[in-house]
């Protein structure tokens, strides 16, 4: 009781000197002394109490107490013990083979190679027959032809009456197509609403495309793996097999143009390099600058990541749009595109246009970049958009462009203006280009489409069909669902020309075939269980962007919405994989090479919160016929070897059908995909059916099977045991709830001991629970953490409830819109402790982990075991003990904590601390652990985050100084969005109502106002993750704290993951000692490396083929003016607006 004496010497010393002074000295020399005593023997006391002494040796026998307690605990429900012994009996039975991942990549790229080759061979089906059906199809422009427009199908009108293009269209639920009502007898037809459904080209190319219905119905036939089929018309209608119900916007309006898809326009034109140049000169204000502003946009739209590009604005001089992009091209990849638009955005008019100085300097990067071998080395053009030009600057094209004419130039005049327009036509029809008078918003699509057409014409001529393969896409636009939307897609598309010989010199498109491929089902060949643990592959396109890879986040949530990430098609391989700082990997790659590579790498698991050190093995080699390459990776200690066993099939189905067993569903056992009946199997019922011969006709991986029918009969054994445990009621500790294991064939057995209503872990181990089961991305954590450790020392965690993707992303938002009912149950479901820890079978020399074992059990169990060891009692023999004792955790003035061995909470008083980093609740003693070695810092960095970035307009509008201004400003509002719908309403609909869906007026996306604050931005950032270092088994300090002393001891909990803390608790260091957080900090470049980093030019591999040049082209189809009729009065008014709105 030594500190209870010297708290008691301090204050007997302070009474007695009040005694002493109050009997000696008058009154105010009394209390002058009194005072001065005071504050000295309050000082004394309070150095007296910082210096408290926690006793090493008792905190060292709590942590061996509950570290036995919780090993009997763990071993007991999980019967951990047990499996490892069921595995040790059968290792004479057992082969451990070394995985040659030379072999297993080039069998995975054979694969799909074979896979991807049949979609090819579809689409080449498709555009044969499209093209025969043409050759023999006579243009009609009288053709009445009622076709199914997926948008009227199985609609009334208000009478009840069919609509017309409608009609009855028989629907039906699909598991193949993610679950969407199709049509698999025919396909159907949607057509944009901005074109009329019943124009002459519409019906004649509807009518001639009629022969494809059958081709589509043979292909699915011979290829039941076969998605989306579909051909898009030049004319802008857009044929798809299976026939679905077409779900317009929120407005009514059907956006979709397949003429806008990556597939159609890298189909339709070779590789190209784009130079915009943009009049941004006095004349071009208002609405002239709005419709060149979108121009921009919709010919950025066309560009893809083999395409290059630049915009050069110009007025009295010539300015690049990205200074920092000052006489290069830059790769046309959605990122940069994205930039590009937000630059746009922000362009002003001002001054005289002098376009002669912008042509030059247009001309000289694109000569610069085909002598240094840069751009895309194909197809070269100059965009010109302007409202006139006043001569035709033909000594600029004698240097530059003639006699080869080389670059095209494509002009494009904005307004109503026509005073110029033989100089502009005659800019591009000299330059082997094309000219469009663009007098409306509505005008912009089906103009900026003409310079595609025009650039297909060598291919087209040639009749060279080239097979494209896109990047990673989400087509959240085509189906309005959440199935289809969140899956990442490449798509296989071929060009349809026209063979009639009286079109040949014009090189006439007809349009573009095309499926696609669900990336999901294209990884599937190269199984899970033959990568082991931490093992993986994944696929990169010739550009070196990934197009699949388990750390890949496209989407983010921004409030409760999910979105694609602005650049989440052109993260490059270098910014996962980013230990491989040389880009040794990616150079190899993207070269097409085929070879091997090992890294050290830093890892994380538990949705990024905990970090993991792995040495990687990387194969890699093509995937003939397309521009894809496929890597995979074998982690050292887990992935390199590999055990099989063999039982009878009768001994194995016997124990595979039981009730606590299922199997990985997301993996591939059986193929149920080919046959429709077999969709609807789950796989362990696939797996049934085909060992018991009531489906021989599936196709099903041997290999697996038999694992898996050994691992059945290797583990049946624990049910038996789990529910011996569960029926002996009386002896069940309250708190334990479920037992479970799994092994590397992706088998999972696992029993509730408690009942669904009594369940804190309710959501743990049900199809929801990604992050703890088997998927074609991972293994569950718990088992991936299990194989940190050797096999029989359990590893504790509490599972994450956030997601890394909101952590990194600085989703505080959306945290902030959980209700109080949701975060009371995020609090209850978060309540839980999972313990797991790994099985191995040995042969000879090698040891491979076979499985892992564990229980799911609530924190309240782990918290009473705790509290039972960590308090003496009062009759605690103290004669031997050095410092406080009885030692209790329930004292004032101690904090006592169990944490892991990332340094997260696991018990506290505070049980709000639980699950938090410890560094956030004790920043004083988690800063001294990692001075002393205790914990090590280590960095993550995150090239896939998401930002809040504030963008400062620059717009020089007059500020709302008066609530005249105000007034002002919402007139010429409402003038401007009135003028814009008058432009782009379709006028046609006045005279073919009958023909339209009933849809609500809507602008332009590219026109909705966009707030500019706290906007989400792709950005890099760095985070931190902390790991124990498991030499230090204890130690203790004392923290200075300006006028007191903080002392803690730690000690390691023997045989697991977790460290116990006993800190002095009436010391406060928050000021000296902040918290340390695992918030991720924004990794900040300044102007000049950010410069080179975007100017960077990373290796590329170019597509084979290009297509620029004919002789037989003709280039007098040069173009010419396109307008709208109007009605005087309106068009009256259209002028009157424009001129107040300018």
């Amino acid at each position: 009781m030594q500190i209870a004496t010297a708290r008691m010497s301090c204050c007997s010393l302070v009474n007695a000197g009040n005694a002493i002074k109050l009997g000696r000295s008058g009154p105010r020399r009394r209390r002058l002394m009194l005072l001065m005593w005071i504050m000295l023997s309050g000082s004394l006391c309070l150095m007296v109490d910082s210096q408290m002494k926690i006793p090493p040796e008792t905190v060292q026998q709590w942590a061996v107490s509950f570290g036995k307690e919780m090993a009997a605990l763990s071993n007991r429900y999980s019967g951990a013990k047990l499996l490892q012994k069921k595995y040790k009996d059968v290792e004479g039975v057992v082969k451990i083979e070394e995985v040659n991942g030379e072999e297993l990549v080039k069998k995975f790229a054979e694969e799909m190679e074979e896979m991807l080759g049949r979609k090819m061979k579809s689409v080449k089906r498709l555009a044969e027959a499209a093209e025969d059906a043409d050759l023999g199809h006579e243009y009609n422009e009288t053709l009445e032809f009622d076709y199914f427009n997926s948008l009227l199908i199985n609609t009334v009108d208000e009478e009840g009456n069919p609509t017309p293009l409608g009609g009855e269209f028989l629907l039906e639920k699909n598991e193949h197509f993610n679950k969407l009502p199709v049509n698999t007898w025919r396909s159907n037809i949607q057509v944009p609403t901005n074109v009329y459904n019943r124009d002459p080209d519409i019906l004649n190319g509807v009518y001639m495309s009629e022969a494809l219905n059958d081709v589509f119905i043979d292909n699915f036939q011979k290829d039941p793996t076969l998605t989306w089929q579909y051909f898009g018309s030049a004319t802008g209608f857009f044929r798809l097999y299976p026939g679905i119900q077409w779900i317009p916007d929120e407005n009514g309006v059907v956006t979709f143009d397949c003429r806008n898809r990556n597939w159609y326009i890298q189909a339709a034109t070779s590789p190209k390099d784009v130079i915009i140049v943009v009049d941004v000169s006095g004349s071009m204000k208002g609405l002239r600058l709005t419709i060149a502003k979108h121009t921009i946009n919709t010919i950025l739209d066309t560009l893809g990541e083999n395409d290059f590009v630049n915009i050069i604005a110009y007025s009295d001089y010539v300015r690049y749009v990205e200074p920092c992009f000052k006489g290069i091209l830059v790769q046309a990849d959605l990122d940069n595109r994205e930039h590009f638009k937000l630059l746009v955005d922000e362009l002003h008019v001002k001054g005289e246009g002098k376009v002669k100085n912008a042509m030059k300097e247009s001309f000289k990067v694109l000569n610069e970049a085909a002598a240094l071998g840069q751009g895309s080395l194909c197809n070269q053009a100059i965009m010109l958009i302007t409202d006139g030009a006043m001569e035709d600057f033909k000594d600029v094209f004698e240097e530059f462009n003639w006699p080869e004419r080389r670059v095209r130039v494509f002009t494009y005049l904005i307004g109503r203006e026509m005073t110029f327009a033989e100089n502009v036509k005659w800019i591009a029809c000299n330059n082997k280009g094309y000219y469009t008078h663009v007098s409306t918003l509505a005008d912009v699509q089906e103009n900026v489409m003409e310079y595609l057409h025009v650039l297909s014409r060598p291919m087209v001529i040639n009749h060279d069909h080239d097979i494209i393969w896109t990047e990673a896409y989400m087509d959240s636009v085509l189906f309005n669902t959440q199935a289809q939307s969140l899956l990442l897609m490449t798509s296989v598309a071929m060009p349809v020309f026209s063979k009639k010989e009286e079109t040949l010199s014009h090189g006439i498109l007809l349009g573009v075939v095309g499926t696609d491929v669900a990336l999901r089902e294209l990884m599937k060949l190269a199984p899970r269980y033959k990568l082991g643990i931490h093992g993986y592959a994944f696929l990169i396109t010739n550009n070196g962007y990934i197009l699949s890879h388990p750390e890949l986040r496209p989407l983010y949530k921004e409030g409760k919405k999910l979105k694609p990430k602005p650049n989440y098609n052109s993260v490059d391989l270098s910014e996962v994989e980013w230990e491989d700082t040389e880009e040794k990997l990616r150079t190899a790659m993207v070269k097409g090479e085929t070879g091997t590579l090992s890294l050290d790498v830093r890892s994380s698991v538990d949705k990024g919160t905990r970090v993991i050190f792995l040495k990687n093995d990387y194969f890699y080699t093509v995937i003939n016929e397309t521009p894809f390459s496929l890597g995979i990776i074998l982690s050292r200690g887990y992935g390199e070897y590999i055990f099989t066993g063999n039982v009878s099939v009768e001994e194995g189905l016997h124990d595979l059908i039981t009730p606590d067993l299922t199997l990985a569903n997301e993996w591939t056992y059986c193929e149920i995909d080919i046959d429709p009946a077999h969709r609807k199997l789950t796989q362990l019922q696939a797996v049934v059916k085909y060992l018991t011969g009531k489906e021989k006709d599936l196709h099903c991986d041997a290999q697996l099977l038999q694992q898996t029918l050994f691992d059945a009969v290797v583990t049946a054994p624990m049910e038996a045991y789990w529910t011996a445990l569960m029926l002996n009621t009386s002896d069940m500790d309250d708190g334990i709830e479920t037992a479970f294991l799994g092994t590397r064939s992706g088998l999972l057995r696992f029993l509730k001991y408690t009942g669904i209503e009594k369940r804190v872990g309710k959501s743990f181990l049900t199809p929801t629970d990604k992050e703890n089961m088997f998927t074609l991305d991972h293994f569950p954590v718990w088992y991936r953490r299990a194989a940190e450790y050797p096999a029989g020392q359990f590893l504790y965690y509490m599972p994450r409830q956030d997601t890394r993707d909101i952590f990194r992303d600085f989703e505080a938002d959306y945290i902030a819109t959980f209700s109080s009912e949701e975060e009371e149950v995020e609090d209850r479901a978060g309540r839980i402790v999972i313990s797991s820890t790994a099985v191995t079978v040995t042969v000879g020399k090698k040891t491979t982990i076979a499985g892992a074992v564990g229980v799911q059990m609530t924190l309240e169990i782990l918290e009473s075991k705790f509290r039972a060891i960590a308090a003496q009692p009062n009759d605690t023999d103290c004669s031997f003990v050095e410092g406080v004792c009885p030692l209790r955790c329930d004292s004032f003035d101690i904090e006592c904590y169990v944490i892991d061995n990332n340094g997260f909470v696991l018990i506290s008083k505070q049980r709000s601390d639980a699950g938090r980093f410890f560094g956030e609740t004790d920043g004083s003693v988690m800063t001294t652990l990692i001075q002393m070695g205790m914990f090590k810092r280590v960095s993550l960095f995150d090239y896939q985050a998401m930002c809040k970035t504030n963008f400062h307009s620059v717009s020089s509008a007059r500020p709302l100084l008066s609530s005249f201004y105000a007034l002002a400003s919402t007139f010429k509002w409402f003038l401007s969005n009135f003028l814009l719908f008058l432009l782009e309403f379709n006028f046609c609909s006045f005279w073919h109502t009958e023909h339209f869906a009933d849809a609500k007026p809507s602008f332009s996306r590219s026109y909705t106002p966009k707030k500019k604050w706290n906007i989400l931005q792709p950005c890099d950032t760095e985070y931190p993750s902390f790991i124990y270092e498991p030499s230090v088994k204890e130690t203790n300090s004392i923290i200075k704290c300006g006028r007191c002393q903080k002392m803690f001891v730690v000690q390691q909990v023997p045989e697991s993951n977790l460290l116990m803390l006993v800190v002095q608790g009436d010391c406060d260091c928050s000021r000296q000692y902040p918290p340390i957080t695992l918030e991720p900090r924004e990794v900040q470049y300044n102007a000049s490396v950010k410069c080179d980093r975007m100017r960077s030019q990373k290796i590329r591999r170019r597509p084979e083929s290009c297509h620029s040049y004919h002789p037989q082209e003709n280039a007098n189809d040069c173009g010419g003016a396109s307008f709208i009729r109007l009605s005087g009065p309106l068009l009256l008014l259209c002028l009157s607006c424009g001129a107040l709105v300018s």
